[in-house]
């Protein structure tokens, strides 16, 4: 494990608590006494403050990277020269150019590779997925995505250099995988619109940012990203396809209601702002925000000698999204995502939208009224009209 801090923790609850047979047996921290705090908490057998020294050790057989977003390329590049399996947390990188080097190293090395976006695994987001892929919202429209809370943990994410960005980088990578997966992750995006500010935080990243994703069947997906959201970690996704739609709302509102006033109360969940009053807590964090699934499919398609469902390739795609976001928010205009590796379909057209009712109509829209009549609303294949016809 590289990294011993917030995501590291979770991540270490997760991979030694799950499946029961998966042991962490080194760690580096970037300070010694947090190393060593770790090392006691998980009963790691060596900790240490050296990177190279933490990957190289014999008995490592993967590296997990939960480090701050501008030494995941370091990371990254020892694992290759040491011939280590390699998952890392999100973003891959802090913007296209960084994940694509990255993607090509572990690549080159033959090493296998892991994109950790827990999103994308939680239990709500793979029934829903699993629908949307039956066929269960027909042909998808439009899929959201909405990450909002009040701001990070750590000091590094809120300068601009350590973290590549702000709000977009951070919650948008989640946002557009999630999108991206109920569209189609063989559907390539091709522009995007963003507005992004900084409206609260004293900080040179935005804090706040909204974007639409255009991709080549026709498809939208668009992201909502804030850090200065109160109220907790708001996590929405909504998919809405010609046959239906879905709506999740997977922390906030989770079934658990808790009045409390505070005595004796400690953690409730990740980023509550208060311990005190109406409260929402999560009955199992590590299931709810997806890191159980995502490990279990990690390594499981090590084990099996094939890819798990997010691999930097995935991370590499979302980051060259999110650098078009961020060209957008400063030009003010539709920017072109710029892939130089895109291994999706290529040349998809738009659905047609005409649904045919007779040799001379399509259907609008057929309804039935409150008063039991069915009526149906048509459109001329030849003039254009639009008339409507009751059928009682």
């Amino acid at each position: 494990m590289l990294g011993s801090g917030f995501i590291g923790r979770f991540y270490a609850d997760s991979i030694q608590g799950y499946r029961s047979r998966d042991k962490i047996v080194s760690i580096y921290s970037r300070r010694k006494e947090s190393a060593k705090k770790f090392a006691d908490d998980y009963n790691v057998g060596f900790y240490t403050t050296n990177l190279e020294e933490a990957i190289a050790r014999p008995e490592v057989d993967v590296v997990c990277i939960s480090l701050p977003n501008h030494m995941h390329e370091e990371a990254v590049m020892l694992c290759c020269k040491h011939q280590k399996a390699v998952i890392t947390t999100k973003p891959l990188g802090r913007n296209g150019e960084e994940a694509r080097r990255m993607l090509e190293a572990v690549e080159k090395a033959g090493i296998f590779n892991g994109y950790l976006e827990d999103l994308v695994y939680t239990p709500k987001f793979i029934k829903a997925l699993e629908s949307v892929q039956n066929g269960a919202l027909g042909r998808i429209l439009w899929a959201k995505s909405r990450e909002t809370h009040p701001g990070p943990h750590s000091d590094w994410f809120w300068d601009m250099e350590l973290a590549g960005g702000g709000c977009i980088l951070d919650l948008g990578c989640h946002c557009v995988e999630i999108s991206r997966s109920y569209i189609g992750k063989d559907i390539k995006p091709v522009e995007v619109m963003c507005w992004a500010d900084t409206q609260v935080k004293p900080i040179d990243a935005e804090d706040h940012a909204i974007g639409l994703v255009k991709y080549e069947n026709g498809a939208i997906g668009q992201f909502e990203v804030s850090w200065t959201f109160r109220g907790g970690l708001d996590l929405r996704d909504e998919v809405m396809g010609t046959e239906g739609t879905i709506w999740i709302n997977s922390f906030l509102r989770t079934g658990f209601d808790m009045f409390t006033t505070g005595k004796g109360a400690d953690y409730v969940a990740e980023k509550a702002e208060s311990n005190s009053g109406w409260l929402f807590p999560v009955g199992d964090e590590l299931n709810e925000l997806g890191y159980n699934h995502m490990f279990m499919d990690m390594f499981n398609a090590m084990e099996n000698g094939s890819s798990p469902k997010e691999t930097f390739y995935d991370g590499y795609v979302v980051n060259c999204i999110l650098d078009a976001a961020y060209r957008s928010a400063k030009s003010k205009q539709w920017e072109p995502v710029k892939l130089d590796i895109w291994r999706g379909k290529t040349g998809v057209t738009k659905d047609s939208h005409l649904v045919e009712f007779d040799k001379d109509h399509y259907l609008v829209k057929e309804e039935v009224t409150h008063y039991g009549a069915k009526k149906l609303i048509l459109k001329n294949k030849t003039t254009g009209k639009i008339s409507e016809r009751t059928i009682e």
